[in-house]
């Protein structure tokens, strides 16, 4: 049951960001402090596992909880935000929000299913057109086409600003462990480390316009950042699944818009912590009160209409296929986002002497350190990639943070946080379908909460990467690779009951082929990290399904109430990958060939000692930001 005290936590006028509003120089923590320092705070606190089911009376008290706009969310997920709530109670900033703000409403005119460099490619257009304040918060940062592309939108724009003859403030934050980090998680990171040969960023000569600030955050041992987001003039953020790296990795952001953006912008200002120099300049402009002015002229939020569906999208893509990419060395910035959208899919249509296998093939090899040929059928017109999707609606929908805080000790002591409550009720609560894709998977309250759904008659179905960081999660206590884990669920059930029917596994398979790749070989990967059950209620964000996202590192996730928005998220999952087709796991759990082989690069089952042994590489690459991360 929601606690009287959490229900008042909820009615509160005053949150981090309205406090900063009146004490701009104010360091976060202290606003944090002053605002929640006098209430308890467990964070080894345990829930009861039977987790019943919500009242209709404890239902309303949800509702009255959040802001929703116009519309009523599902009993499915008010039930999620309920159980979600119920962390407040032991620390009201488990989910890295203000709890007035946690529960909103907002759009997403915009969902990107696409490899890592064209999800920044968003990132940059966005960072290029902003006009006031950016704040990009990510994991792992390394040189990269995603770090040249952020440094070229950085330059570009300087460049804007000095032309229009307003400064920018910027403020980026990404995980890096080191000694300092035991005196305090956040380090300020100064301009000869930042652009340094190991980041990268831009010189202060080389954006003389911006004002830019750089924190890295790490809490000793296990409490990693890697939560991936981005707001732009408090009016735009979005919310991915990639660090800034070169890999092989297909991933996922949403572009939100409406009130929900504040709440993420409460988040990137808890997760700075220290104070702003310079503050900034949306401080006391929330969206909700209108925001910032700006002189853009693209239509925002409400405005943007219905958008294109795929296929006026793919017509477009061909009738423009010569347009020239977004690079960092040749750099096309668009005006709006139908122009980025439209520019995108020209880089996937079909070329002089290409079919759409072959397309596929190119861009999905672009970023690759080892580039392979297609191995899949031809994909006729009508299931062409689209990396950039529509998922606009013309009402605001109900959405909610479900995140986690940052957690260093080697214990899983630390699991009753909004993120995991939300993942495990909706699971509880599914009546039809659950869908989930993510790197790994074993965590092992979701693998007894997928038993459970099973028993009841709800068809399981998950995707996972072959052989995503075998070596770290082989580690005792990591959970087990996912061939482990498939193995063991599959086990489990009872051999001649229905559970097994109602259970599909899956790994990965690019669009361009017909069988999954072992990660280790770099060429096909997938770090997409998603939830959807009943086709109506989805979570998407930077949280694995693994040990490590559960248990320790910071996490931003968005729950949203819409089955317009989960339909076009499926369709989007399925036509951008060929998982669905070539990807399903035998009946022992193991995906094999038509031989009865399991793939190249398969480890196999070893013990706990030998399990140590290979673990040490994978867990030192985990400590990096890498690996499972």
């Amino acid at each position: 049951m929601i606690s009287d005290s959490v229900y008042q936590l909820c009615q509160e006028t005053e949150s981090v960001s309205s406090l900063l509003a009146k004490k701009p120089t104010a360091a976060l923590g202290d606003i944090v402090h002053e605002l929640y320092g006098h209430r308890p705070k467990n964070l080894r606190h345990s829930v009861d596992e039977s987790r019943t089911a919500s009242s209709p009376e404890e239902l309303e008290m949800a509702f009255q909880c959040g802001r929703w706009g116009p519309t009523r969310p599902s009993p499915l997920f008010l039930q999620a935000f309920a159980d979600s709530l119920k962390c407040l109670e032991a620390n009201p900033l488990s989910g890295m929000v203000s709890p007035p703000l946690m529960g909103s409403h907002g759009t997403i005119p915009l969902t990107v299913i696409a490899p890592l460099a064209d999800v920044i490619r968003h990132c940059s257009n966005l960072i290029a057109r902003a006009e006031r304040e950016v704040f990009f918060v990510t994991c792992s940062w390394s040189p990269s086409v995603a770090q040249k592309l952020i440094k070229a939108a950085l330059v570009e724009l300087s460049r804007r600003a000095g032309k229009r003859g307003r400064r920018v403030v910027v403020k980026i934050m990404y995980d890096k462990a080191a000694p300092a980090n035991a005196i305090n998680a956040h380090q300020l990171v100064k301009p000869g480390t930042y652009t340094s040969k190991a980041v990268q960023l831009p010189t202060p000569e080389e954006i003389p316009h911006i004002d830019l600030e750089v924190v890295s955050l790490h809490m000793l041992i296990l409490g990693t950042l890697h939560a991936k987001f981005c707001v732009v003039d408090r009016k735009i953020a979005a919310v991915m699944s990639n660090n800034m790296e070169d890999n092989a990795n297909m991933e996922m952001m949403t572009h939100l818009e409406g009130p929900i953006v504040d709440s993420i912008y409460d988040t990137a200002l808890i997760t700075w912590n220290r104070s702003l120099n310079p503050p900034l300049p949306s401080v006391d402009t929330p969206v909700t009160e209108g925001g910032l002015p700006t002189s853009g002229q693209e239509p925002l939020y409400l405005d943007r209409g219905t958008g294109r569906d795929q296929d006026e999208v793919t017509a477009d893509g061909l009738i423009q296929a010569g347009l020239a990419e977004h690079t960092p060395d040749d750099p096309h910035f668009d005006v709006d986002l139908s122009g980025e959208i439209t520019r995108m899919q020209a880089c996937y249509s079909e070329k002089p002497n290409e079919n759409g296998l072959h397309a596929a093939n190119r861009q999905l090899n672009l970023a690759v350190k080892r580039p392979i040929g297609p191995t899949g059928p031809d994909v006729p017109h009508g299931e062409e990639m689209t990396p950039y999707i529509s998922t606009s609606t013309t009402y605001p929908v109900p959405m909610a943070l479900v995140s986690r805080p940052a957690y260093g000790p080697i214990d899983s002591c630390n699991a009753n946080v909004p993120q995991n409550e939300a993942w495990l009720s909706l699971i509880r609560n599914a009546r039809e379908r659950i869908f989930i894709q993510t790197p790994d998977l074993n965590a092992a309250p979701l693998i007894s909460a997928l038993k459970d759904a099973l028993k009841r008659g709800v068809q399981v179905v998950y995707y996972v990467c072959f052989g995503y960081n075998d070596a770290g999660e082989i580690i005792p206590g990591q959970g087990g690779t996912n061939d482990q884990v498939a193995q063991s669920l599959v086990a489990s059930l009872p051999p001649n009951g229905p559970e097994r029917e109602l259970l599909y596994i899956y790994n990965y398979v690019g669009k361009d082929q017909d069988h999954p790749i072992h990660q280790r070989f770099g060429s096909r990967a997938c770090h997409i990290k998603l939830l959807i059950v009943d086709n109506m209620v989805g979570i998407q964000g930077s949280g694995n399904q693994d040990t490590q996202s559960w248990f320790h590192s910071q996490e931003i996730n968005v729950m949203v109430d819409s089955r317009e928005i989960c339909e076009k998220w499926m369709q989007g999952i399925e036509r951008n990958q060929n998982t669905r087709d070539f990807g399903r796991v035998s009946a022992d759990g193991i995906w094999r060939d038509a031989q009865g082989n399991p793939g190249p690069g398969y480890m196999g089952n070893p013990g706990q000692l030998e399990g140590l042994f290979k673990g040490v590489a994978g867990m030192a690459l985990k400590m990096k930001g890498m690996g499972g991360l």
